[in-house]
């Protein structure tokens, strides 16, 4: 049908245009965002790219969902500011039928949210974490830089080390720094290396001499050393028992019936059923006076939009914090916007018979 064709046309067009600036927009915030991360030294700088593909992956979902809803405001609303919305209605069409072409035309975009939903944001998260978990559990020695001047992750020990030109696994001319219960040690040797023993690493000086001064008191106490043998690391890099879950699949999360793991399906599961309440909002929110041709609906609609998303996370931390029930909070919050988007789209198309009866009578 010629209604039908040119409708689903023009909002594909819409669509596409829509998610490149956004998509444009929140790459550039999150690139952002990554290089701070990158320069606290909470990301390695070479995983930058990396981490900024995980973090858009996983507000794709999202950003689909916005473009959805942004996509037909846009094109109803032209639709009535040029008058072809008139033209639609007095061929016989109401308002509601434009839900079947709207739907199937974003059935699609509809099919990839649920399915980055269940599978690429517990994806996302799981590697996220791995490469942050991974950059943040390194050895105090691998902190170290040849020739610079750099402290250890709890900011209690300095350390500064040359490398040795004939071997690369160890350093030469070691200075250490560290406090501990108000005690200042300064460690200097020679030469150092590496030894591993189970999940355990300790660094190894050799010809040195330790200095330790009792911040309270002022006493020195001064050392030397043939050997020095010291604890860098006590944790190997290991999965964590209990995962987030924002990184768990959807299947274990449904298995698992925790309040933590239901507001994470309520986040997901309402994230789903928003696309759709979205689409069908938007259809009622598009309307436009011919008279007064202005952006105010879209502004509404977009205001509306953010309450929207907002309330979805506000339910997940309810169940989460087990204030409420998963069942009770997805079916008041995305059944109440359905019922809403229901009403608004029979009120457009009845409500100027009823006002026109109310003023005959």
């Amino acid at each position: 049908m010629l209604f039908d064709r040119s409708l689903r046309r023009e909002l594909a067009r819409t669509f596409g245009a829509t998610l490149v600036v956004l998509l444009t927009i929140v790459i550039t915030m999150l690139l952002v965002r990554t290089l701070s991360l990158a320069a606290s030294d909470i990301v390695e700088p070479k995983d930058v790219v990396l981490v900024l593909g995980y973090t858009t992956l996983g507000h794709l979902a999202t950003i689909l969902n916005i473009s959805l809803f942004v996509a037909i405001v846009v094109t109803l609303g032209r639709m009535y500011r040029e008058s072809e919305m008139a033209i639609w209605f007095a061929s016989g069409l109401d308002l509601a039928r434009f839900v079947r072409p709207v739907l199937s035309t974003f059935l699609p975009v509809l099919v990839v949210v649920c399915l980055l939903l269940v599978f690429a944001w517990p994806w996302v998260n799981r590697n996220s974490t791995e490469l942050r978990d991974r950059y943040a559990q390194r050895s105090d020695l691998a902190r170290v830089s040849p020739g610079v001047f750099q402290s250890s992750a709890d900011g209690r020990r300095v350390f500064f080390v040359e490398r040795d030109p004939r071997d690369e696994v160890s350093v030469r001319n070691i200075f250490a720094l560290s406090s501990k219960n108000d005690n200042d040690t300064v460690v200097s040797a020679r030469g150092g290396r590496i030894d591993v023993e189970g999940d355990q690493r300790f660094l190894v000086l050799e010809s040195g001499q330790r200095s330790d001064v009792d911040a309270r008191t002022g006493e020195t106490t001064v050392a030397g050393f043939e050997t020095y043998r010291a604890l860098v690391d006590i944790k190997a890099l290991r999965r964590a028992q209990e995962q987030p879950p924002k990184t768990m699949d959807t299947i274990d999360l449904v298995r698992q019936q925790t309040p933590r793991n239901q507001g994470e399906l309520v986040w997901r599961f309402g994230l789903m059923a928003a696309a759709v309440n979205l689409s069908l909002l938007a259809i009622g929110l598009a309307h436009v006076n011919t008279r007064r041709p202005s952006n105010l609906n879209l502004v509404v609609a977009l205001v509306g939009s953010l309450a929207y998303f907002n309330a979805i996370n506000l339910t997940q931390n309810w169940v989460a914090n087990g204030r409420f029930g998963m069942t009770e909070c997805f079916v008041a919050l995305h059944g109440g916007v359905l019922l809403l988007a229901l009403a608004l789209l029979w009120w457009r198309d009845h409500g100027a018979v009823l006002h026109f009866r109310r003023a005959q009578a």
